[in-house]
C-alpha cells in the first residue's frame, strides 16, 4: 500500500469535479431510504436484526446476477499475472479497508508474493483505523499512488466504490485507462461515472440499506464477496490450488502448520505421520512433499520434475 501527495492539472480537476457534481435528485439507489426500515428506531433488538437479516439475504441474488462480469474479471486478472502483470485494488473507506483485506490475505493463502495483489487506501495507512479528512476527494493522490508503484499496462485496476462517484477511485481508474491497463469497476449504482471508466463493469445492485446511505452494509457484504471469487477464482486457474486445497498455503502460525500436515494427507491419501514426516523431507514445501507421497519419491526427485513441469503440480504428478 503507497500513501503519496502531489498535484494533477487543473483541468483534469475540473473534469473530475463535473463527473461527480451532486443532482438536485439523488439518482444512488444506494443513498436512498429504504422503506422497510423507516422505523428502525422504534424497533426491538430482535425485529431490528431479522430486517437486517432479511434484507442480507439479497446480496447473494444480486452478486448472482453479476456473474457473467465477474468471472470476465477473472479471466482478465488471470491474463495480466501470467504477463507478469498485478492486481491492483483501488478504494477509499469501507471498500478500500475491505480491499486491504482481500489483498493481505492472498500471500499466506496462495503462496503468493506481496506485490501481485496490492490495494491503495485513500488516506494510506491511518484511514484503515480512522477517517481521513478529504482522502477520499484528493484526485492527486490517486495518480501519485499509482504512479508510485509504477503502473504498468499489462496490471489490472480494480476500482471499488459503493457510490461509484468516489473521485480517489474515479482519478485511479482514469489514470489507469491512459496507462491502457485493464480497468474494472465494483459497485452498487450501474449508472454512475465508475462505469464508464471500466472496461469490465461488476454491479451489484443490493438497494437502499437498512440504515440510510451506509454502505458498509449490504454494499459492502457485497463487495466482500466479490472480492472473494476474484482472488480465489483467479489463484485457482493460475494453479495455487490442488483440488479443493491450500496447497501454497504457507506455515504462519502453529495452526497452519497443523492445516498443512491435514492438507497433505488428504491430497495424497497418506497418514498423518507419513505426511508431517514428507513435510519436514521438503523443507515444509507442500507441492515437493506431495509429490514424494504419491510418486514414491526422494525431495530432490520431487523438486526435478516440478522445475520440469515449471511447477504446474498436475504436470509433475502425470495428472
Amino acid at each position: 500500500m503507497a500513501i503519496f501527495t502531489g498535484r494533477i492539472g487543473i483541468a483534469a480537476a475540473r473534469s473530475y469535479n463535473s463527473m461527480v457534481r451532486p443532482k438536485s435528485k439523488e439518482y444512488r439507489r444506494s443513498e436512498l431510504r429504504n422503506p422497510a426500515s423507516k422505523n428502525l428506531d422504534r424497533m426491538s433488538a430482535l425485529k431490528i436484526v431479522r430486517l437486517m437479516n432479511r434484507e442480507d439475504g439479497k446480496v447473494a441474488t444480486a452478486v448472482g446476477r453479476a456473474l457473467p462480469a465477474i468471472a470476465r474479471a477473472v479471466e482478465a486478472i488471470v491474463k495480466a499475472i501470467h504477463s507478469g502483470g498485478r492486481l491492483i485494488y483501488v478504494g477509499a473507506g469501507s471498500s478500500g479497508r475491505i480491499a486491504v483485506l482481500d489483498a493481505a490475505e492472498c500471500p499466506p493463502t496462495f503462496g503468493t508474493p506481496p506485490s501481485m495483489v496490492q490495494a491503495l487506501l485513500a488516506g494510506g495507512r491511518a484511514a484503515m483505523t480512522g477517517a481521513v479528512e478529504g482522502a477520499e476527494d484528493s484526485l492527486a493522490n490517486a495518480v501519485h499512488d499509482l504512479r508510485a508503484i509504477k503502473l504498468a499496462r499489462n496490471d489490472v485496476v480494480v476500482g471499488i466504490c459503493a457510490s461509484g462517484t468516489t473521485p480517489y477511485v474515479l482519478a485511479a481508474l482514469q489514470f489507469a485507462r491512459k496507462r491502457r491497463a485493464t480497468t474494472i469497476a465494483i459497485t452498487v449504482n450501474r449508472n454512475t461515472p465508475v462505469a464508464r471508466l471500466a472496461k469490465i463493469l461488476i454491479a451489484t445492485e443490493v438497494g437502499p440499506e437498512v440504515l440510510t446511505g451506509s454502505t458498509r452494509l449490504k454494499a459492502g457484504t457485497s463487495q466482500k464477496m466479490v472480492l472473494n471469487m476474484l482472488t480465489t477464482a483467479a489463484m485457482v486457474r493460475l494453479g495455487h490450488i490442488y483440488e479443493n486445497l491450500m496447497i501454497d498455503v504457507k506455515a504462519s502460525n502453529r495452526k497452519v502448520s497443523e492445516r498443512m500436515v491435514r492438507i497433505l494427507a488428504d491430497a495424497s491419501g497418506k497418514s498423518l505421520s507419513a505426511s508431517e514426516h514428507a513435510l519436514r523431507q521438503s523443507g515444509h514445501n507442500l507441492r515437493t512433499a506431495l509429490v514424494m507421497l504419491k510418486l514414491h519419491v526422494r525431495a530432490d526427485e520431487a523438486g526435478t520434475r516440478l522445475r520440469r513441469a515449471k511447477g504446474h503440480l498436475r504436470a509433475a504428478l502425470g495428472e
